[in-house]
């Protein structure tokens, strides 16, 4: 495996794709998305993600049956 490799979800590419797929779709539904939106809905989401991410881990380690040493 390669040592540069991320998660998909740590990716601005892919959450940037999907910004601007649901962009589009809030504009047929007649919802203004302006292109500068775009781009900081995307680091929005990745930073959220990332957070997201790191409260399920501090989640799992409390509720964990073993003690870290």
């Amino acid at each position: 495996m390669n040592d540069d490799a991320k998660a998909w979800y740590q990716s601005r590419a892919v959450w940037g794709a999907l910004v601007a797929i649901l962009a589009s779709l809030a504009n047929a539904a007649g919802v203004e998305v302006r292109a500068g939106d775009e781009g900081e809905l995307a680091d929005l989401l990745v930073a959220a993600v990332g957070t997201l991410g790191g409260l399920v881990a501090l989640y799992g380690r409390i509720l964990a049956r073993r003690r870290v040493r």
